[in-house]
């Protein structure tokens, strides 16, 4: 039985990989995409916001049917939804058809980025489940940077342009609704999630929603914690690549710099999120990952010499990022009522979702100002998410003082 489980969460470590590729493809052309049908720059921002948006309010909604339902057909109905929303993306042809389409896309998607995460909670046994969740990222990273080269080829290489009509780049958009398709019915007709037959439970939408309510304080200060920590990283990540451009770097030196981020990712989820899993104690851990990452935007976005920075000391920062993930995505685990592992990781998701909403919406007002306003805002933001965090702490000491 055991084996069984590993290998099931071995296979959705490769589903993921997958599903990132599919993610990721149209990622590369969508700036040249948009650029082409005269759209206004703004609504980069709106796009990215309305994807945004449809993983918030589909965490909660697939976390909640994931408890009753076999997460196999939430999965293939949730991809089938991202494909439609990509393949609409493509074709509309109407910046507003546009961003309802990007909410479909991410309301879609929702159901595999949760699924999967919840799948390889249950699927692992305690003392495993930080470093199975360090793998994951580990093959989403490497799935998101297939994704991206393999986008970007189909933009611009000859063979594929002419074997496949990319020229016309909402043919991208087709292709990567179809793998979308394709990977819905593999997980439907071939994988399954089950080791049991899950019996249905009449359990309304109202009575998750209560769940939310009935968390601990300590619980909701954490997901609040997790939503500033979204929203400082999703700025930093989507702003340097137009700082880099704004210092005047080639688009060849950003494709280098995200390479070798990506590597920098890979060596964390390997080798150094296996350290942390092993510690006892992982709220400190999270707290100093979370401060650790405010000292050094502070410090790469203020040095004379940016290109040794970013090369050095922000590879650290890297590294924290991608620590952070398994370590906050474990403590949620552990602290789960039984049988609510789906619904509380769609919980998850909505909260980090929603830092993804947020942060863009402020970082653009804030870049257009100054850059540096911007990503020490990232900062301060990491700050607060670990001020309470400090809270957590404290209040957990004040447990075991009263149990003495």
């Amino acid at each position: 039985m055991k084996n069984k489980k590993y290998q099931k969460v071995y296979m959705i470590f490769i589903l993921y990989l997958l599903q990132q590729v599919a993610a990721n493809l149209g990622h590369p052309v969508t700036p040249q995409f948009v650029s082409n049908l005269g759209i206004e720059d703004y609504m980069f921002g709106v796009f990215f916001a309305s994807m945004s948006f449809g993983l918030m309010i589909g965490g909660i909604f697939w976390g909640h049917l994931g408890e009753t339902i076999n997460k196999k057909y939430l999965i293939f109905v949730g991809l089938l939804l991202y494909g439609l929303g990509q393949f609409g993306f493509g074709y509309l042809g109407n910046q507003y058809l546009m961003s309802i389409a990007r909410v479909v896309s991410g309301f879609g998607a929702a159901s595999a980025v949760t699924l999967f995460v919840s799948q390889i909670v249950e699927s692992s046994p305690k003392n495993k489940r930080t470093k199975n969740l360090g793998y994951n990222v580990a093959f989403l990273t490497i799935g998101a940077s297939i994704g991206y080269y393999l986008g970007g080829q189909l933009g611009d290489n000859d063979f594929f342009i002419r074997l496949l009509g990319t020229n016309n780049l909402s043919v991208v958009f087709l292709i990567q609704a179809l793998m979308n398709v394709a990977l819905a019915f593999y997980v439907l007709y071939i994988f399954n999630f089950e080791e049991k037959e899950v019996k249905p439970v009449k359990q309304s939408m109202f009575s998750s929603l209560k769940y939310i309510t009935s968390l601990k304080w300590t619980y909701i200060i954490f997901f609040v914690s997790l939503t500033l920590y979204s929203m400082g990283k999703v700025n930093v990540e989507k702003y340097l690549d137009v700082y880099f451009n704004d210092l005047g770097y080639s688009t060849a030196d950003i494709g280098t710099f995200v390479m070798v981020t990506g590597l920098v990712s890979l060596f964390a989820s390997f080798v150094i999120v296996p350290l942390f899993a092993k510690m006892k104690k992982q709220l400190p851990a999270i707290l100093f990952i979370q401060l650790g990452s405010a000292v050094i935007l502070f410090i790469v976005f203020r040095s004379t010499n940016f290109s040794i920075s970013v090369y050095t000391l922000y590879m650290l920062f890297i590294m924290f990022r991608t620590v952070y993930q398994p370590l906050e995505q474990n403590y949620i685990s552990n602290h789960v009522q039984d049988g609510k592992y789906s619904l509380t990781m769609g919980i998850r998701q909505s909260f980090f979702s929603l830092g993804m909403i947020l942060g863009p919406l402020l970082g653009g007002f804030l870049y257009q100002k100054n850059p540096l306003v911007l990503f020490d805002s990232s900062a301060i933001l990491f700050i607060l998410s670990g001020i309470l965090v400090i809270l957590l702490i404290i209040e957990n000491h004040r447990n075991k003082l009263r149990e003495i």
